[in-house]
């Protein structure tokens, strides 16, 4: 069950009938000795610590550490609620909990991983939003969490999660494959449908570089999240409705890392080029966050 790929992953799928949830379960099993049950546990923890930061900052805002955001979610979530959203409730729901879960990070909250704290509000924003429109239980969230693990285990194991490395195509990107490919799992699509989503997402981020203003994790990591939940959204509608990817997942990780070793170091996380060079980004910086 130790799959490397993509390629190998859905044809285990394929031999045993399974799902990529039950292939990434089965390979912590095999590979790491970890009981199915205690995995199971574990990843409904890690389903409760996302909710929770996907919820709390709806009602108590977060000021981040920088100052640079704050507040942002609960006024999604209000213009949500007001009934003037033009995005509907299932992406104005991801907005709001991507954007929350970068205020809990920002300001030293616990939040999980999925892949990087960076791109830690995509995952959550897409499958929570995803729940509460079509009423679906923990067991079925939790579940798909295990799809998205199996993507990102892939990617790191392939290219990179690392904007140092390969910008934030690799990390919001990656973020995105990982939600749109448990998205589609989560609606009833085929493992193939789910990595067709997954590259659908890498290609669409392609490029995206990693410009923390004053290089702190805020901003514009805290928007890109949001794009990024909006990014798997499409690409999870795409694929379930059999539109297909040109290019498979496993070249299109391929073609994000290499175009990521590409990048200059000045788009590689180290604030030194794009929005972070930008004349406002470094006006503000220099004044300080209260302005």
């Amino acid at each position: 069950m130790d799959f490397k790929n993509g390629a190998e992953l859905l044809s285990i799928c394929r031999d045993e009938g399974i799902l990529i949830s039950g292939a990434m379960k089965q390979r912590e099993h095999d590979c790491a000795g970890t009981e199915f049950g205690d995995m199971e546990e574990r990843m409904k923890k890690a389903l409760s610590i996302m909710r929770e930061a996907a919820s709390e900052p709806l009602s108590e805002p977060k000021r981040s550490m920088g100052g640079l955001i704050g507040g942002e979610a609960k006024k999604v979530w209000d213009h949500m609620n007001s009934g003037k959203s033009i995005c509907g409730g299932v992406l104005s729901r991801a907005m709001a909990y991507a954007y929350a879960v970068l205020e809990v990070n920002a300001s030293m909250g616990l939040i999980v991983a999925a892949p990087t704290a960076g791109s830690s509000g995509v995952v959550p924003g897409v499958l929570l939003s995803i729940q509460d429109e079509y009423g679906l239980s923990d067991e079925a969230v939790a579940n798909a969490l295990f799809n998205a693990a199996a993507v990102g285990y892939i990617a790191m194991r392939n290219a990179t999660v690392a904007g140092a490395v390969g910008g934030c195509q690799a990390e919001v990107g990656v973020a995105s494959a990982m939600a749109a490919s448990a998205a589609v799992e989560l609606m009833g699509g085929s493992p193939e449908a789910s990595l067709c989503a997954a590259s659908i997402c890498l290609m669409d981020m392609l490029g995206l570089v990693c410009d923390p203003v004053g290089g702190l994790v805020e901003c514009p990591c805290q928007q890109r999240n949001a794009s990024g939940a909006a990014a798997a959204l499409c690409a999870a509608e795409a694929a379930l409705c059999g539109i297909g990817s040109m290019i498979p997942f496993d070249e299109m990780l391929s073609t994000m890392y290499q175009v990521g070793r590409k990048l200059p170091p000045e788009l590689r996380e180290t604030a030194l080029g794009g929005c972070a060079a930008a004349p406002s980004a470094l006006c503000r910086m220099c004044r300080g966050s209260e302005t």
